[in-house]
């Protein structure tokens, strides 16, 4: 067995544990049984959820058994953990979607055929559904002491906010905690790992555990993906930083990664890649002795793409990323082109501009905001300044025709080395 204690400590990815003694021999003495949970909030998994998905992957790679649990009986309730207020509640159409997509996410991250180790993916609705009200609180609840409930910091910090809680959030604490007992029945799960947002809940069910099955289950909780000024990572100013392409394109997801602060890179490559305790030391070096390259970015950027969206998902972030810099742009869609420059000027024009003899390239650099008149246009072509679709034209005459849409819709204009502007010629 991999020693997955040892590394863990390393990359600063164990923040609390039960049974602290006892937990590194026991996980190097045999293969275990893990598992985390993730609430269906959405149709995809943002970043935050990137990290104890991770945990599993490591803990596969080391020998031991993950299991994922697509919340689709919590995610009726939401986690109150760390939330000032309650979730709005989820219709059951809502759920089921997003329970596809977050599962398809968690096929692609973890291996589910592997012999032994495999990975098994669970949705807790498929036994909670199973009780009556009554069956729960005679089962289930009897075994929580409410102080012992009111003692936990989730519990504490909602009781003391304006928001309150309601029964219902309070409530979820007992369904997390089943599922422990469940899947220690069903699966001879011990280990439960999460956020350290998550320690309550973890250590309800360890006790519920012990309560109802006299059984000894443990906990691990890892630190949240947090910047270094204490921010969530994985937020922009454009929303959440999302695993799905649909949500968060493969070019978006890269240049995320690429422009991760220096003092932030650290601490990604080591929560979040594969790479080994050597080459992220060497990369630690690299930010002191020659920042400029940005090579740890890179690395970061590239390992985290290609895990999410597979070594194509990566060759398009890199591809889009060359055009921006000036590569010729070919076979690219609209919804591509329109990603890689979402933050430069953009100007929409009837396709007919475009037939009979065509739009005045000089004309067109004024419409799309690059140039404040011909004579400035004139001039910039004159100096060899001027690009469509990232080629150069010289000809102060040139016309654009539909030849000359890169995409179904779309001509790139440039100035210079990076200032662009997008023609949009919509029928």
């Amino acid at each position: 067995m991999n020693d997955i204690f040892e590394d863990l400590q390393w990359r600063g990815l164990i923040h609390q544990t039960t049974a602290d003694e006892l937990l590194p021999q026991w996980l190097s003495s045999g293969s275990r049984t893990v598992y985390a949970g993730f609430d269906p909030t959405a149709d995809s998994l943002h970043v935050g959820s990137l990290l104890p998905l991770m945990m599993l992957r490591r803990f596969q790679k080391a020998g031991h058994r993950p299991i994922a649990i697509a919340g689709g009986a919590t995610g009726m309730i939401g986690d109150p953990s760390g939330k000032s207020a309650e979730r709005n509640l989820q219709t059951p159409e809502q759920l089921a979607a997003n329970l596809a997509g977050i599962e398809s996410q968690m096929r692609h991250v973890l291996d589910f055929e592997c012999g032994d180790v495999s990975a098994i993916l669970v949705n807790n609705n498929d036994w909670m559904s199973q009780f009556s009200y009554i069956d729960f609180l005679r089962d289930v609840g009897k075994n929580f002491p409410v102080n012992v409930m009111l003692g936990k910091e989730s519990v504490k910090s909602r009781l003391s906010s304006e928001a309150g809680l309601s029964y219902t959030e309070f409530s979820y604490m007992l369904l997390q905690a089943y599922d422990f007992v469940h899947l220690h029945r069903e699966h001879g799960c011990e280990l439960q790992i999460g956020g350290s947002d998550q320690w309550g809940n973890v250590t309800a069910g360890i006790d519920l555990g012990r309560r109802m099955l006299g059984a000894q289950l443990y906990g691990m909780t890892c630190p949240l993906l947090t910047k270094t000024d204490g921010s969530k990572m994985g937020k922009t100013e454009s929303g959440a930083i999302w695993l799905s392409a649909k949500r968060t394109s493969p070019y978006k997801f890269y240049q995320y990664w690429l422009n991760v602060a220096d003092e932030d890179t650290g601490t990604c490559l080591r929560f979040l890649t594969e790479l080994e305790r050597s080459e992220i030391e060497a990369l630690d070096e690299s930010r002191v002795s020659a920042p400029q390259e940005r090579a740890s970015q890179r690395k970061l950027a590239e390992e985290l793409t290609r895990l999410i969206h597979g070594p194509a998902g990566l060759a398009s972030a890199l591809q889009a990323t060359e055009i921006f810099f000036g590569a010729e742009i070919e076979n690219l869609d609209d919804r591509q082109l329109i990603d890689i420059f979402a933050d430069v000027p953009s100007c929409e024009l009837p396709a007919a501009e475009l037939t009979g003899e065509g739009l005045g390239l000089m004309d067109a650099l004024v419409k799309s905001g690059l140039m404040k008149s011909n004579g400035e246009a004139r001039r910039a072509i004159k100096q060899g300044g001027i690009y469509i679709n990232n080629r150069r034209v010289g000809e102060i005459d040139r016309r654009l025709t539909p030849a000359d849409l890169t995409s179904e819709t779309v001509v790139v204009l440039r100035s210079g080395k990076k200032k662009y502007a997008l023609l949009r010629f919509s029928n």
